[in-house]
């Protein structure tokens, strides 16, 4: 841990001690005698990255399976800093061996008992050596003790009947396997990453002339921003503390955990990045190859590899892979004419795990969840080859009517409210006020929209705030009828910042300004909530200019009574902002003023 807080000073200490204690590893319930299947701790030695690593595996075989009786398989692994035997992860196995498929679940590399650095799921290390262990379901390869297995449905000779499932770091993995192995049959990845680039500092402006940018969310994917957006330096932080603790919290005397003493756990490049990030220094070379590195182990590189259906599902309570990385995969499958429909369930890394009717990874509870049903209708079309309805292309859960709502498709944008000179959110362009407001960011964080690991770690936060004279806001009139939004909002916005635009042409990302966008909810009594802490960093390309920023998808009800703010910020705490301090100001009137679009779909 010494190399750690070399790396990134002491502050990080009290985070490192959170981290390495947040109650991530849940139960294993008890198994009864009579279960319906048997499980073989396994061991495999595969090649994976340049690397033999070891892979450590339970097989779950249903009673009855055999070579005269083949099942399905469904292949699963762990989230970060897991391992085989999470609640969640072994619950994956026993499920589904009690529904007749055969299970393998593995702990990922770097991870529990098994082998190598971890890589952040590399395709050519990650989904490599699990395109090792569907050799073995093939009956092509042994275990390391000579275990075979000849109980598997095939395709073809080599070809088994595979689906994957898992969530977070065990999701990106099915897409990162897809990729290099055309065996795997059906994906159901759940709260993972599309750009972990985007997912680490993100940038959500979608409109630059001098950058690619990340895509719309309206049809095909997302481009990768050549600069930085603002470090999630308290969630990657939290990971990178948590995966460096890897060979203390596992002990393995295996020399292919173990790297340098100032990157333990983690591949060099990883380490790489994660200081370049928090240095808080974005050179344009040096952020072109820290993009590539990060973008070359997310789907949004090789999504053009996969062939698999894929069933997404993704959480709204999420500030770590927000609803747009799905929206993002989701589009570029679908523009490609592979099999997918994509799912907007309540929890994810920030919380939400305790809403009622949600599946329950860690309790099995297929059947009696929607998520769960459509799981198991996904695998019944594509490993059993059932006539399974595999329901709607999109579907999303809404809290004020504790179920599921449908579409064809994520919405888009469709109502606009105006950004006016006297700080309302006007229905009509006619009603903006001529004027203009100023904000200027403090040398330290002024607002807050969440302590990021307290959805993992259970510890309590503070409420969201905005420091005065640190932001602006425009808020509209009372709704007269409740207002269901559902996708992500899109700003239209033009800022003056003589400061940032002497600057911005340095040669360092970091001297461009940096601002959050967000909408809250405000009741009529006046209080206000950030739904699901969610903010839009933006590093604005040109402050000469007028840019667009896609905000984090949400799904949410403002009631009947209601008013809507949207605001920008010049610094939140769970970010990297702005370098040095930079006045900013709005203008408006009825000819020139920025907007706010929502995607409004009709009440139910």
């Amino acid at each position: 841990m010494s190399g750690v807080v070399a790396r990134f000073g002491k502050p990080f200490a009290a985070l490192a001690a959170a981290a390495l204690t947040a109650p991530l590893v849940l139960s294993v319930p008890a198994r009864a005698a009579d279960e319906p299947y048997t499980v073989t701790p396994l061991t495999f030695t595969v090649r994976a990255g340049g690397h033999d690593c070891t892979v450590d595996a339970d097989l779950y075989r249903p009673r009855g399976a055999d070579a005269a009786h083949p099942a399905p398989a469904v292949l699963a692994t762990n989230g970060f800093a897991g391992s085989k035997s999470d609640g969640s992860t072994d619950a994956l196995g026993r499920a589904f061996a009690a529904r007749g498929y055969v299970g393998l679940v593995y702990s990922g590399l770097g991870f529990g008992r098994s082998g190598c650095l971890i890589t952040l799921d590399a395709p050519g290390a990650d989904g490599k050596a699990a395109s090792g262990l569907v050799d073995f379901l093939a009956g092509t390869r042994a275990a390391d003790d000579g275990t075979r297995a000849d109980f598997v449905t095939l395709d073809g000779a080599g070809d088994p009947r595979v689906g994957m499932i898992g969530g977070s770091y065990g999701g990106a993995v099915q897409l990162a396997t897809a990729s290099v192995d055309h065996r795997v049959d059906a994906l159901v990845p759940l709260i993972t990453w599309n750009d972990l680039g985007y997912s680490l500092a993100p940038n959500n402006v979608t409109e630059d002339a001098g950058n690619a940018v990340r895509g719309s969310g309206t049809g095909g994917g997302a481009a990768a921003p050549r600069t930085p957006g603002a470090f999630k330096w308290q969630w990657t932080n939290g990971f990178y503390l948590m995966g460096e603790g890897q060979p203390l919290l596992a002990p393995s005397l295996d020399p292919s955990r173990f790297g340098t003493l100032d990157c333990l756990h983690f591949t060099p490049e990883a380490c790489d990045t994660i200081s370049f990030l928090n240095s808080g220094r974005y050179p344009a070379a040096e952020a072109e190859a820290v993009l590539a590195y990060t973008r070359g182990v997310s789907p949004v590189s090789y999504l053009d590899r996969v062939e698999a259906p894929t069933l997404l599902v993704q959480g709204q309570a999420d500030t770590l892979f927000n609803l747009n990385e799905a929206t993002d995969t989701y589009d570029t499958l679908r523009a490609r004419g592979v099999p997918v429909k994509m799912i907007w369930q309540a929890w994810g890394h920030s919380g939400g795990g305790a809403t009622p009717g949600e599946l329950d990874l860690s309790q099995g509870n297929l059947e009696t969840s929607y998520v769960g049903r459509r799981v198991l209708a996904w695998f019944d079309r594509h490993l059993r080859r059932q006539a399974a309805d595999t329901g709607p292309a999109f579907a999303y859960y809404r809290d004020w009517a504790s179920g599921y709502g449908t579409a064809d498709a994520p919405p888009v944008p469709s109502r606009t409210l105006y950004l006016s000179g006297d700080g309302t959110l006007a229905q009509r362009r006619a009603d903006v006020v001529t004027g203009t407001a100023e904000y200027t960011n403090r040398p330290l964080p002024s607002s807050h929209s969440e302590t990021s690991l307290s959805g993992l770690t259970g510890l309590p936060d503070i409420a969201p705030y905005d420091t005065a004279g640190t932001h602006l806001d425009w808020t509209s009139a009372p709704l007269t009828a409740g207002l269901d939004v559902v996708g992500a909002p899109r700003a239209r916005l033009r800022v003056s910042s003589p400061k940032a635009e002497r600057v911005q042409n340095s040669g360092d990302a970091a001297d461009r300004l940096v601002l959050f966008a967000k909408v809250y909810d405000v009741a009529p009594d006046g209080s206000v909530e950030l739904v699901h802490r969610l903010v839009a960093p933006v590093r604005v390309p040109d402050v000469t200019r007028p840019f667009t920023v896609r905000l984090p998808g949400i799904v949410h009800r403002f009631a009947a009574g209601h008013r809507i703010r949207f605001a920008i910020a010049g610094s939140d705490t769970a970010y990297y902002g702005n370098r040095g301090t930079k006045p900013v100001t709005v203008s408006a009137s009825p000819q020139d003023t920025g907007l706010l679009e929502l995607p409004v779909v009709p009440a139910g």
